[in-house]
């Protein structure tokens, strides 16, 4: 509390401050002149702090919500369409929800400022995806709905990281809880004396029973005593039992990006829904998600912010799918820095940036490994593509189709952006590319976040105008029925459809529906496990047993074209992994790999240590190590 009394004390030479309080991990500023504290004033004021702050206008002086809403509408060009304008008293804010932000925000801002000026609520503008998303519109009005109580939360939050810090760090120490010589179920508890951090908290889909889940159980104390969850995507692997948590005991916060949030949700609702259908016990519900979406605090690629008492935390790009980040935990005044790479792509795609590598320290650096061996060596990217695209065209000149199974979040939309270019370069003619599953819900949020998306992707959205995500040649598919005529239909098509291993969902009705015919083609994209469908289909077998329309087995048989093109991962390779470490600025002291079998772990392991002289370690899951 003497943090704020000294901040308030400082601030009221200039303005009368009528409250102030910690929010989450931010100072909240409450004054009846906010016009007085200009931004030099405010980042000033943060500097000398080291405080997150946000300046509110009193309530006294806000104008009333039905002229407030009259009047933004008056003074934001109609081109922004503007399509929903909602007001929280909790924070006095207004949330501007627009097909276009850049119109609302306007030429350096001049058109929100006005808005602000004029009726004191602090404008909040989010886009509204292009392709409608229910996942984007249950978060927004749950969020909306619940903001007294996160507004209750963030002020406990609040409390808990500011009110709560001791004098010095003694010591830090990592524990893997999961995906440590091994892929799946990812968990990596961080502590010191006055912390407890999770980073991730995923399932492995493949396993079953306790071999599915982290090692949660050997915490060593109650998960109210977690102080914050950090989740550096959204694959299941690393957030797929983050809703447990809140079903048994955490409170506390879930820091990632907007978008992480959003696909997350999207995955763990999927989780759920399938595990029903097939009659699997579920370790939580979907009001458990709903917890998550609640206490979840996002935040943009590079802010630094206090999440416990002695630790700050810093996302940047991961290069991995979308709003995918590398976590970087600054501890105690300078002790010691952590890098947690999560999965990460270093080297740029058409869809992402390549990682980001530049921190202001690295003592530890824990890092996938994936594709780590010495075998594990990717094609070129562009080279790939060209096999992709090629293979599609000589299809279609066949009059055939191609099916290519892909996983609905990433690998997807990588795609939909090289066929857009294919359509556009007038190689094939007349394409039509069907889309079916999950692909169009998460395809649906990459156009709620482009800021997040490579340059190249940005530069067709903002400056030309041009979103690929919405090219004509998209049709999504709605059933079965629009599914049963696209496989009896004699028209050459492109089908991208879930699971990308074929083993469940549309993917697998289409495969029955066309794999006798050798004008055809499948193409694989993506890992295919052992004794999954398309792992039998890939070595080459030519029969294979599959349900009918009626749900009967029967043998049919695989005649169509099989190609596999390598090199699409969202995974850096064996060369990317070691050029990643060597070209972090700083270069770690040491690393702690993970996420990978314990094969490949130990190979990379081995080449940074002849390669770098980097002291590394290959930990099991469960073996505490020290760091400072």
């Amino acid at each position: 509390m003497k943090v704020l009394e000294e901040i308030k004390k400082k601030l009221e030479a200039e303005v009368s401050v009528s409250e102030i309080y910690y929010e989450g991990p931010e100072v909240i500023v409450y004054t009846r002149e906010p016009e007085k504290l200009t931004d030099e004033r405010i980042r000033a004021t943060v500097k000398e702090f080291k405080r997150r702050m946000e300046v509110r206008p009193d309530s006294s002086i806000l104008l009333d919500p039905e002229a407030s809403e009259k009047l933004i509408r008056e003074i934001v060009p109609p081109e922004a369409n503007i399509t929903d304008i909602s007001f929280i008293p909790e924070f006095n804010k207004v949330i501007i929800e627009a097909e276009k932000p850049g119109i609302v925000i306007g030429k350096a801002g001049q058109t929100l400022a006005e808005v602000k000026s004029k009726i004191k609520w602090i404008p909040d503008i989010v886009r509204k995806p292009i392709i409608p998303s229910h996942i984007i519109r249950t978060i927004r009005d749950t969020l909306k709905k619940e903001s007294k109580d996160r507004r209750s939360f963030l002020k406990r939050v609040g409390i808990r990281i500011h009110e709560r810090r001791t004098k010095s760090t003694d010591w830090v120490r990592v524990c893997p809880l999961g995906g440590f010589r091994e892929v799946g179920r990812s968990a990596v508890l961080v502590q010191s004396n006055e912390s407890n951090i999770l980073l991730d908290c995923g399932v492995n889909v493949a396993a079953e029973g306790k071999d599915a889940y982290p090692f949660l159980d050997a915490l060593g104390f109650d998960l109210k005593q977690l102080d914050a969850v950090v989740i550096s995507h959204a694959h299941l692997d690393h957030s797929g039992f983050l809703p447990y948590l809140y079903r048994f005991g955490y409170e506390g916060p879930t820091y990632t990006t907007a978008p992480t949030r959003d696909l997350m949700t999207l995955l763990q609702i999927d989780f759920v829904d399938i595990a029903q259908r097939e009659g699997k016990n579920m370790p939580y519900t979907k009001e458990d998600i709903k917890n998550v979406i609640k206490n979840t605090i996002t935040l943009p690629w590079g802010d630094v912010t206090d999440i416990t008492p002695d630790t700050r935390l810093t996302l940047n790009n991961s290069g991995h799918i979308l709003g995918s980040s590398v976590t970087h935990l600054h501890v105690g005044e300078g002790m010691h820095n952590i890098v947690y790479t999560g999965d990460f792509k270093f080297g740029p795609t058409s869809l992402l940036e390549r990682s980001h590598t530049e921190f202001t320290r690295c003592e530890t650096m824990i890092m996938e490994s994936t594709y780590g061996s010495s075998q594990d060596l990717q094609p070129n990217r562009r080279d790939c593509e060209l096999m992709v695209i090629d293979m599609i065209r000589r299809t279609m000149e066949n009059k055939g189709k191609v099916l290519i199974p892909v996983l609905g979040v990433g690998r997807a939309q990588e795609l939909l952006i090289i066929l857009d270019d294919l359509a556009k370069s007038g190689q094939v003619k007349d394409m039509k590319v069907y889309i079916d599953g999950m692909i169009w819900d998460a395809t649906a949020i990459h156009t709620a976040y482009p800021e997040f998306l490579s340059r190249r992707v940005r530069n067709l959205i903002f400056r030309e105008d041009y979103n690929p995500f919405l090219s004509e040649i998209f049709v999504k598919v709605n059933n079965g029925e629009e599914r049963r005529k696209i496989i009896e239909s004699a028209e050459p098509c492109v089908i991208l459809a879930t699971s990308g291993m074929l083993t469940g969902g549309p993917s697998v009705e289409y495969l029955r529906g066309i794999c006798g015919e050798k004008r055809n083609t499948i193409i694989f994209v993506s890992y295919q496990a052992e004794g999954t469908l398309g792992k039998r289909i890939q070595k080459g077998w030519t029969t294979a047993t599959m349900s009918n329309s009626h749900g009967k087995l029967e043998e049919v048989n695989i005649a169509l074209n099989v190609f596999t093109v390598e090199g699409f991962s969202g995974h850096s390779d064996r060369r990317q992994l070691i050029a990643y470490v060597m070209n972090s600025k700083p270069i770690p002291e040491r690393v702690i790999i993970g996420h990978g079998e314990e094969s490949k772990s130990l190979d990379l392991a081995n080449a940074l240590k002849r390669v770098g002289k980097i002291n590394t370690v290959v930990p099991r899951n469960l073996d505490a190590i020290r760091l400072a």
